[in-house]
Parts: structure tokens; sequence; C-alpha cells
């Protein structure tokens, strides 16, 4: 006959704290989920809403709204921003950003110019695409800049001086203060067919 021990208090205790903390994280999955499935559907409906002027939102965007803009101004030559460790279809890559002067603005508008696998074997650095050099006109989504995870390691910005820089992610105020200028809130995500 086999006799059943009687569990402890402390073991009923264990036990409902951890059926509690996996339920928590149950619901926190669920809302997470629910969070990025109305962010795609911002961006879904940002990507085939009518082009506005950029003067129109630049002021402020309700947070909720990722509108469709075209601004014209020009590049800041030789000066790009290397986000790092970034994957895209099972590749690692990098993003790359770049400071945009939008005409008569006192503030620079950074702009995503999208993913570049690493090369070879080694991993390197892409080989990154020239800007264009004068008055350019870009249109794309102006959202609010990839979120940091860990911010490891404090601001490297400073410590750089060669062109492009190297960062694991996009701090808005630190490459404000790297370039010496103030910067818009958000970014602009430039459209696929954007030369």
């Amino acid at each position: 006959m086999i006799r059943l021990r009687r569990p402890s208090p402390f073991a009923l205790a264990l036990t409902a704290c951890g059926v509690a903390a996996f339920i928590a994280l149950g619901i926190w999955q669920l809302r997470r989920a629910d969070f990025k499935q109305a962010l795609l559907a911002r961006f879904a409906q940002a990507s085939h809403a009518p082009l506005q002027p950029f003067a129109r939102v630049e002021r402020g965007a309700p947070d909720a709204v990722y509108p469709h803009v075209r601004v014209h101004g020009s590049f800041a030559a030789h000066r790009l921003y290397i986000l790092d460790d970034q994957t895209h279809a099972d590749q690692v890559g990098v993003d790359v950003f770049a400071p945009f002067a939008p005409d008569n603005r006192d503030r620079v508008l950074l702009v995503n110019l999208g993913f570049l696998p690493r090369q070879g074997v080694q991993q390197a650095l892409p080989d990154l695409p020239p800007l264009p050099a004068g008055e350019t006109g870009l249109t794309g989504i102006y959202a609010p800049p990839p979120r940091p995870g860990l911010k490891l390691g404090g601001n490297a910005l400073p410590n750089q001086k060669a062109w492009p820089k190297l960062t694991t992610y996009i701090d808005l105020p630190d490459i404000g203060a790297d370039l010496r200028r103030g910067l818009y809130p958000r970014v602009l995500l430039l459209d696929a067919d954007a030369a």
C-alpha cells in the first residue's frame, strides 16, 4: 500500500506562486501580441495612406498615427550611423541611418535607409551605398525609432572618431549630441520603392 504524504505549507505556497507567475507571463505575452498586431496595423495603414507634407506633422503627430510623408532637403555628407546586430529573413546584418536636413528647418531628421546583410564568412560590415548629393526628395513613414533592448556599455558614439559610426541602439538624444544638432522625435522609414 502506497502512503501519500501531505505537502508542506511551504510546498503549497511555492506551487501557488509558480502557477501565478506563469499565468502572469501568459497574460503579458497575450498583451504583447495585441500590441504587435496593433503596431503592424498602424504600419500597414500608413504605407497605403496618401502622402502629406512633412511640415504638417513635424511639430507632433499623435502617438497612434504614423503619417506617410514627403520631405525635401539634403543628407549630411558622409555621416552614417550603423545599427548593429539586426536580423531580417534569417540574415544577420545592420540597419543604416543617415541624418537628413529638411529645407528651412533647424532640426535634423534621422532616416532609416534600410537593412544590409553582413558579408562573407567573417561577417564583415557591408559596403554602404553612396548618399545622393544636393537637394533630395524622400517619402516614407514618420515613425518612432526602434526600441533599444538593454543599453549595455553606455553611449559609444563620443569615443568613435571615424564615420560611419557603429551603435547597438538608436538613442535620438545621444545622436543629436553627437551631431551637435537637434533631432526630430521620430525617424523616417523610407518607402520600399525609394531609390
